[in-house]
């Protein structure tokens, strides 16, 4: 059990250590990841940007991902009954989406280039791992050097899940009766927008080298 997600942070540091001043960047999952990564960040010298990834629902149920698309990349799952046509108008309205809430965040910065680079994933915690594992897809087409999965918690499937498609997972509890990200909380309540880009300013203040 955590406290809230500063106390997460700064143990999920205490395991990443090895990263330290490596040739590295922090990749945060907003809005429940920002806080525990500004840490992670602060504590390893690494610098810190944000990852956005949503899901392509299917046409007749928009809840069923077919794919999943960042700023710059997708990842669908081809479906005979879902049409190009519907692929390249969500994606775009998707990504347009995307781009405002980066906007909203990171203001004009562009997104750090992680080419060759040890890329460190925080999340607050995985449920079951599916909206992670699109964003890992994709992160792959950057030819990182290595892509590492960091949380504070997470269920046994999503981890096993995860595990085939990453270099190395740090996660701090995995307990055998999972019930939601937020029972492994004392406080867990819900990250604001406002708080987002406070705790990103706050980190920029810092001078984390980039």
């Amino acid at each position: 059990m955590f406290q809230d997600r500063i106390e997460a942070g700064h143990a999920l540091a205490e395991k990443l250590r090895k990263y330290k001043n490596n040739p590295g960047v922090i990749l945060a999952v907003p809005r429940g990841g920002v806080p525990i990564a500004c840490v992670v960040a602060k504590e390893l010298g690494l610098p810190l940007d944000i990852v956005l990834t949503k899901k392509i629902g299917h046409p007749l149920n928009k809840e069923y991902a077919i794919g999943a698309v960042s700023l710059s990349d997708s990842f669908i799952i081809p479906h005979e009954d879902v049409s190009p046509y519907y692929i390249e108008r969500e994606t775009k309205t998707i990504r347009d989406r995307l781009k405002e809430m980066y906007r909203k965040f990171m203001g004009d910065s562009l997104p750090l280039d992680i080419h060759g680079k040890t890329v460190i994933l925080i999340d607050d915690g995985i449920a079951t791992g599916n909206t992670l594992m699109a964003t890992v897809k994709m992160l792959e087409k950057k030819n990182p050097a290595k892509i590492v999965i960091a949380v504070p918690v997470a269920s046994e499937n999503a981890i096993e899940k995860l595990a085939k498609e990453v270099d190395e997972i740090v996660c701090l509890l995995i307990p055998s009766h999972f019930m939601g990200v937020g029972a492994f909380y004392e406080d867990f309540t819900q990250v604001s927008d406002e708080e987002v880009i406070q705790y990103l300013e706050k980190l920029k203040k810092e001078k984390i080298p980039e």
